[in-house]
């Protein structure tokens, strides 16, 4: 059985509202100085489906030993038993780049399995497995550190639903 990210669709719909806006405030700017033409127009809804696809949310989902993120275009897909590298990449929005030994790759944003710890549990039994078996030679901190990211948002939101925080 699959599981999936449970806020995507919430994000795909913010991702649209964003390109709407923009779209709707360039028409009406146009409009409203009556500069509003055909070729405008197009390249305004250009424009916004230029937004539309940089802001579109990756879907990811995992099984018994795999993971995939799915943008608009293409799936990545990784065997989580067959990792040979985790790595964790810093810059203005931090990425999680796994890599198995079957070629697969696939980066995703850690948050997403902070959030949502039934992504989180698969990548980390697949993740185990690798590690015992000797295939992942790099990435055993990143998960601990993301391990301890999990563990710290568990331990919040229990204390949230007992009213101790």
């Amino acid at each position: 059985m699959a599981t999936n990210d449970p806020e995507w669709t919430q994000e795909l719909w913010s991702a649209a509202r964003c390109a709407g806006v923009l779209l709707a405030l360039l028409l009406l700017f146009d409009w409203g100085s009556d500069r509003l033409t055909l070729w405008r127009a197009v390249l305004w809804c250009a424009l916004a489906g230029l937004l539309f696809v940089v802001v579109f949310p990756a879907r990811v989902s995992a099984g018994g030993n795999w993971l995939a993120t799915r943008r608009l275009v293409r799936e990545h897909r990784v065997r989580t038993d067959l990792l040979v590298s985790i790595r964790c990449l810093d810059g203005i929005s931090p990425r999680l780049l796994l890599r198995d030994s079957l070629g697969g790759r696939v980066e995703l944003d850690p948050e997403v399995l902070v959030r949502h710890p039934q992504l989180w549990l698969r990548l980390e039994a697949g993740a185990r497995k690798a590690a015992a078996d000797g295939s992942l030679l790099c990435g055993v901190t990143a998960l601990r550190h993301i391990s301890r990211r999990v563990d710290g948002e568990a331990a919040r939101a229990v204390l949230r639903a007992s009213g101790l925080e």
